[in-house]
């Protein structure tokens, strides 16, 4: 699924028009981007938990070469944990 896809559906199940429903989708997008840049986690009751990890340093072997090691430096991901009515729905 596309955002625009999403749009499409949001604003037919919601009877908004596509901009209204544009809108309500990149706020809610804005919301979780704002929260995770704080370091917060943004949970969607039934859905899920996004939230901000820390990769450390490493040290790696670049592919095919084992005689140099290269430093992957630190960095943050995000990561989505599934909520347990998602799970079920899924698996």
């Amino acid at each position: 699924m596309t955002k625009s896809e999403l749009i499409n559906i949001v604003a037919k199940k919601a009877h908004l028009t596509k901009k209204a429903a544009g809108e309500a989708v990149e706020a809610v997008f804005d919301e979780i981007i704002r929260t995770l840049k704080k370091g917060d986690k943004a949970v969607i009751s039934g859905f899920g938990t996004f939230y901000v990890g820390k990769v450390d340093d490493k040290h790696v072997e670049p592919f095919g070469d084992k005689t140099k090691r290269q430093l992957v430096k630190g960095h943050r991901v995000v990561n989505f944990r599934v909520g347990k009515p998602l799970k079920r729905e899924i698996w």
